[in-house]
Order: C-alpha cells, then structure tokens, then sequence
C-alpha cells in the first residue's frame, strides 16, 4: 500500500487502547511504534522520526502535555503532526493541546473507520506549508524587516533571536505574511491551515495567534474584530 511510507507513534498507557489502534492502523499499511508515557514517546520520536504522533493526554511519569512540547523542540522533527488522543472533551484540554503545540485532537472511544479516516487527514498535512499563488510564499527564505521566515526549516529569526515554531503556527504565519496587509478571515484560515476535514475549537486560531504575537510582537499581527486578521511590516 501506498501508506507504508508513513510512520506513527501511538503513546498511551492503557495497553488495549494501543492493541486496538495499532491492529486497524496497520491493516492498512502504517508502520506503527508504541509508547506508555511521555518519556518513551520522546526517546522513540528521536530514533524513529515518525510522520504523526498520537498523544493521550494523562499518563504516568510524563503527561501527553508535557510531552508535546519537548517534542515540539527536537530538531530532526519539524514537519511532525501531532495530536492528542483524549476522552476528555473541555475547552481547557484541548486549548492547552494547541498550546503545546498540537494540530489536532481525537476523542476517544472512536470507530476504526472513523479513526483511520481521521489519521489519513492528519497525514495529508506532512506534504508541506500553505500554498498560495504569491512569489514571496513560493521563496524557501521569507524576509520582512526584522522577521526571517525559512519555510523549509520552520524556523523564524527575529531581532537576531532564531526558533523553530510548531507547524500550525508556522503555517499560520506563512498565510498571513503571503499577502501583507490583507485581512484573512477565520473561515479563511481554517480552510487554509487546518482543512476542512478537521474539526476545531472556536478558541484555537485566537490561541495560536497569542502565540505568535509571544514569539514575534504584537505590532505585526492585526485583528479586526469579528472579521480575522492581517499581517503589517
């Protein structure tokens, strides 16, 4: 099959919940490794470099949380999706996913159609950044007065201050600095950074945009309220 290119890391620490989603993930073809704690997941995501990570949320040792953002830091991983397998469904959950770093989250119990169905999405996303039809996005190296953009890497510089971003935020960006000045409505940016097969909180571009304001300043990304958002130099 076509999908045995892609790897997965499944943690949990309930060994039937990984018995039960490796056997339907690798009926079709994923190469699947198992963790049971955050600390194992970060070894194994070191060594294996997988294409997408399924987190639970609580576990032992090291929560999913915890785990997310360290693995958010690992070099080797900057194209990884991530996202949380949780039968928790509060805001606070999964705001503080995206927070981590997370582009998604599963609610658990699912269907294995269902869930394959979800992990094909999820994977589509590991083909690369927001396309768009202005020359500046089709550069690899984005440059905006004190604001380096290296798409390849997923690594911004600014004020000589150099980090990489977790995907989302990075796509996130790449679309709003695509075309300076133009106003991107929240139905836009979902469409363009998440799909449209991908259900998310009301809350999760006002937190990624936050997050972003945190690594780049404030004067840079506008809302207009009750309409979406603009990039300025």
């Amino acid at each position: 099959m076509s999908d045995t290119k892609y790897k997965i890391l499944l943690v949990d620490d309930e060994v039937d919940i990984l018995e039960f989603i490796s056997y339907n993930l690798e009926k079709e073809g994923y190469k699947v490794y198992t963790a049971q704690n955050g600390l194992e997941a970060i070894k194994l995501a070191e060594k294996k470099t997988p294409d997408l990570i399924i987190l639970d949320v609580m576990m032992p040792e090291m929560d999913g949380i915890a785990a997310c953002e360290e693995i958010r830091k690992i070099p080797t991983l900057p194209n990884v999706v991530i996202a949380f397998l949780t039968a928790r469904g509060e805001d606070y959950s999964q705001i503080a996913g995206f927070e981590a770093g997370a582009d998604d989250y599963i609610t658990k119990p699912i269907r294995p159609k269902v869930l394959v169905s979800r992990v094909k999405a999820l994977l589509k996303r590991t083909g690369g950044g927001v396309a768009t039809e202005q020359t500046v996005e089709n550069s690899s190296i984005i440059t905006i007065g004190n604001l380096v953009i290296d798409k390849e890497r997923y690594l911004i510089n600014t004020n000589g201050q150099e980090m990489i971003l977790p995907r989302k935020e990075f796509e996130l960006l790449s679309l709003l600095v695509s075309k300076p000045g133009k106003v991107f409505t929240r139905e836009e940016i979902y469409y363009s950074v998440w799909g449209d097969n991908v259900v998310v909180g009301d809350r999760t571009i006002d937190v990624h945009i936050r997050k972003l304001r945190e690594k780049i300043g404030n004067e840079h990304i506008k809302t207009l309220k009750g309409i979406g958002y603009k990039f300025v130099e």
